[in-house]
């Protein structure tokens, strides 16, 4: 057990991603193994299951879920490990306060990046992790799988420099701010620069789900509810090889 918690806690300590699976019922209760890549890691689980397990870890981890799930006589408890993820806000207005104190209280590390250093201020940013002034081209972004990139800035100066670095990127939800007008607008943009129609395709816009919101924190919210949505795949059907019990 001693081999699993060391494991885990160097997962964890290195940000990466994994699945932690323990038979909780049946035959081989409290044998337990990492997972990481489809693989066993550390520990063990029963060759009979294995591939199942694995199969339903990988899936899972995509969704970031953790379930009890049945394989005949055994039950697997398979937990999901996963870095916090990183909200990066582009523009500094007042929905990005709103957006920032919301996302730090559900476990977002928050960076809000903007050219205005009048804006970009720690007053008015309190909660973000991380303010960065300048243009997208001009400020240290990376963009990972744990990453949700927010575009608050109606302002070609942010959006033409930014959408290079973000369309073919591993950023996990893309949304940008304005009306169904300007979504197409931008789209059409995008087209003449030679961004492909999977790319453009990537851009939540208009911005969050539909909710009637007006003010910022109804529009942080509606935004954040998206990116929720998105995190967890909500609309996709799980595949799962083992069964989940009926509550």
């Amino acid at each position: 057990m001693n081999e699993i918690i060391e494991a885990v806690g160097r997962l964890v300590e290195e940000e990466g991603f994994g699945s932690r699976a323990t038979l909780v019922a049946g035959p081989d209760s409290g044998a337990s193994a990492l997972l990481v890549d489809g693989q066993v890691a550390a520990g063990t689980i029963p060759t009979e299951i294995e591939e199942a397990v694995a199969a339903d870890a990988t899936e899972l981890l995509r969704r970031e879920r953790s379930l009890t799930l049945t394989y005949g006589q055994r039950q697997v408890y398979i937990e999901s490990i996963v870095p916090r993820p990183h909200l990066l806000v582009f523009g500094a207005v007042h929905i990005a306060q709103e957006l920032s104190a919301i996302a730090r209280r559900l476990g977002f590390v928050v960076t809000v990046s903007d050219a205005r250093p009048a804006f970009t201020t720690r007053d008015r940013f309190p909660e973000a992790d991380r303010l960065l002034v300048g243009w997208p081209d001009q400020v240290e972004l990376s963009f990972d799988r744990r990453t949700y990139v927010v575009v608050l800035s109606h302002d070609a100066r942010f959006e033409d420099p930014l959408w290079p670095l973000v369309l073919p990127s591993q950023a996990v939800y893309i949304g940008a701010m304005g009306s169904k007008r300007t979504a197409q607008r931008r789209r059409q943009d995008l087209l003449a620069q030679g961004f492909s129609e999977d790319q453009i395709s990537r851009i939540h816009g208009p911005i969050g789900l539909m909710i009637g919101a007006e003010s910022p924190g109804e529009v942080a919210v509606a935004i954040l509810a998206e990116i929720i949505a998105t995190r967890y795949r909500v609309d996709e059907p799980m595949n799962l090889r083992g069964i989940v019990e009926a509550i």
